[in-house]
């Protein structure tokens, strides 16, 4: 499955460039954000300890839930 998207997204993507439809500033934004939290990340999640890790990702992921809880509980724009 990673090889069939592999191949298949560079063909759809042409369609959202061509129309206009993809944003090259949010694009850049979140490839260079994604960069520095993952370098960011590295060098604190090394040094964390193990049971103080677990409890990150148990926020992080309660975090995710209730965002996702909330935006579905809005009504979908008209």
């Amino acid at each position: 499955m990673m090889g069939a998207c592999a191949l298949l997204q560079p063909v759809a993507s042409l369609r959202f460039f061509e129309t206009g439809a993809f944003s090259w500033r949010t694009s850049l934004g979140l490839t260079f954000g994604g960069i520095f939290g993952v370098i960011v990340a590295f060098y604190i999640v090394k040094s964390l300890p193990l049971e103080q890790l677990r409890w990150l990702v148990i926020a992080v992921v309660a975090y995710a839930a209730v965002a996702m809880l909330r935006s579905a509980s809005r009504p979908a724009p008209a």
